[in-house]
């Protein structure tokens, strides 16, 4: 498909000064200066376009800006600099390149992209990820047919956060092992029940609520089952005896790495998810409770050949996943449909990135690995013998 034939929206941000050539690192969207600058790895991509809403419920942006590749483009980084965004504003990207299965080329510009350096999703109630599958279900050809539905009404915002959180010197507890006591909980699970008794249910602020019952107990660290984003509605599944819809509770299926759950605000989810988690960490260590996260980053949410393009498959799903020797289907190493394509350079930095980023931004003491193992495997499943080390991010949990 020619990216020039894909339908342009009126754009508002016109004037040359409006918008620059921006640098290619950091990547994600950062605020510098009077503006934010936007950083997209695309290695196979031929043309992306940078997307600006004003609000969630907008079926189009209310500016596009298309990257030119020869001014907006470092290597396999995409960046563009935009003056007068600020934090708070909506985002995301479409991307043009290759659209050829058999080649492991999942490009589609009718998909919204989300960021995969997104530090906030805006908050869906009833996401389908139906709209956001890049082939058309109908189709007798299945994965190899091309979708021209436009999912942008169905699809959630990436968030620029870039707002002051005082951590008035906050540091780790660093308990000893010997003096350790972990528990285990779910961020909605553990007081979304009226029996709890705190004001805010369900959510990081309900959590803080019960901070004396911890010290009570003796804990000195809580492990929080996945709190990066997902789609609770991502199932098809239903309860075979009341036919009801079934909603993927526990989390281990992200649409995002940096992103904490918006559902677990008590706000909108408009980015409050952000400083209502640090909020929660800052409470946690105030009260000499440690943080440790149980992250999810050997597969995603897009799941296998006939699952959503939302993020990493529509950016370069030959990069990011591990392929077949056929290159149409994926390596199956975490019974979800993909694996992560964790020995790649591009992918290695992705995955410490964010690990860096729960720690120095969001001030978590530690990890727990979901099939740690997987991080550690070639392409035909074998255990690396040079696999990645995690001695950058030093006494750190895991």
């Amino acid at each position: 498909m020619d990216a020039r034939t894909f339908p342009a929206y009126v754009r508002d941000v016109t004037e040359q000064s409006d918008v620059r050539m921006g640098m290619p690192l950091p990547l994600g969207a950062h605020e510098q200066g009077d503006g934010v600058n936007f950083a997209l790895f695309s290695r196979h991509a031929t043309w992306v376009r940078l997307e600006l809403f004003a609000a969630l419920d907008d079926p189009a942006p209310r500016s596009a800006i298309d990257l030119d590749p020869a001014r907006h483009r470092t290597g396999d980084i995409w960046h563009v600099w935009v003056r007068g965004v600020r934090s708070g504003q909506l985002y995301a990207y479409r991307i043009e390149g290759p659209y050829c299965p058999a080649e492991g080329q999942r490009f589609n510009p009718h998909k919204l992209l989300l960021d995969p350096y997104a530090t906030a999703i805006t908050r869906r109630d009833s996401w389908d990820f139906g709209p956001a599958r890049g082939y058309d279900p109908d189709s007798p050809l299945r994965d190899r047919s091309f979708s021209a539905l436009d999912d942008a009404a169905a699809m959630p915002r990436c968030i620029v956060t870039g707002e002051h959180f005082d951590w008035e010197e906050d540091r780790p507890p660093r308990h000893p092992w010997s003096e350790t006591v972990i528990y285990e909980t779910h961020v909605r699970g553990f007081t979304i029940h009226p029996s709890s008794g705190v004001h805010y249910p369900g959510t990081y602020r309900g959590l803080m609520e019960k901070i004396p019952y911890l010290q009570a107990l003796g804990v000195t660290a809580v492990e929080l089952m996945p709190v990066q984003e997902f789609n609770e509605h991502d199932t098809l599944r239903v309860n075979p005896f009341t036919g009801e819809r079934l909603k993927n509770y526990w989390g281990y299926n992200p649409v995002a790495f940096l992103a904490p759950k918006a559902s677990y605000s008590c706000s909108r989810g408009l980015g409050q998810q952000k400083l209502e988690f640090k909020e929660l960490v800052k409470a946690l260590h105030h009260a000499g409770i440690e943080v440790i996260l149980d992250v999810v980053l050997n597969h995603t949410a897009e799941g296998n050949e006939l699952g959503p393009t939302i993020c990493w498959r529509g950016i370069d799903n030959r990069i990011f996943y591990m392929l077949a020797p056929d290159r149409r289907f994926y390596r199956d190493y975490t019974g979800t449909g993909n694996t992560v394509n964790a020995n790649h350079p591009v992918v290695q930095d992705h995955i410490l990135d964010a690990l860096r980023y729960w720690v120095m931004e969001m001030h978590v003491d530690g990890f727990r690995f979901d099939l740690a193992s997987v991080l550690g495997r070639d392409a035909s499943g074998k255990l690396l013998q040079n696999a990645q080390s995690w001695s950058v991010l030093p006494r750190i949990l895991f």
